[in-house]
């Protein structure tokens, strides 16, 4: 099967630069577009009169530049590796309905992303992006850790 455009979230942590690292292989074995998406979790108390309204505060730009900045390093990782990316800030109260989202809306065929892996109780308390992409996705999801 051929991917024709990957969709790849991020976090910065770690394991997502593990599944950057693994849609840059994949990118250039099928030559694939790629789209990596970082999702700004808005907290329904912080973010109420920016939701509402479109007003923003201090806290809200301050994350927002910090995630773009972010977004640019990884489109300049691809870039080293001779792949173009194309970049989305997403914003939203629950990151993996965000993600799923975007995968439809950009038509994407494949997502590629990180896991923490984590098990037991600190799995039951913070729950999984990855697994719940996982388990609600209607495309193929490939987690790497």
């Amino acid at each position: 099967m051929s991917y024709q455009h990957i969709l790849v979230p991020t976090d910065g942590s770690e394991t997502s630069m593990v599944a950057i690292n693994e849609a840059i292989k994949l990118g250039k074995a099928l030559n694939s577009k790629i789209t990596v998406v970082q999702v700004m979790a808005l907290d329904p108390i912080i973010a109420d009169l920016y939701v509402k309204t479109g007003q923003t505060n201090e806290l809200i730009e301050r994350t927002k530049t910090y995630l773009l900045d972010m977004l640019e390093q990884v489109k300049q990782k691809f870039a080293a590796e001779g792949l173009t990316v194309e970049t989305k800030l997403l914003e939203g109260f629950v990151v993996h309905d965000e993600i799923i989202q975007a995968a439809q809306e950009l038509n994407a065929d494949l997502i590629v992303m990180g896991s923490h892996g984590r098990t037991g109780v600190r799995k039951l308390v913070l729950g999984s992006v990855a697994q719940k992409v996982l388990g609600e996705s209607h495309i193929p999801v490939l987690i790497v850790r």
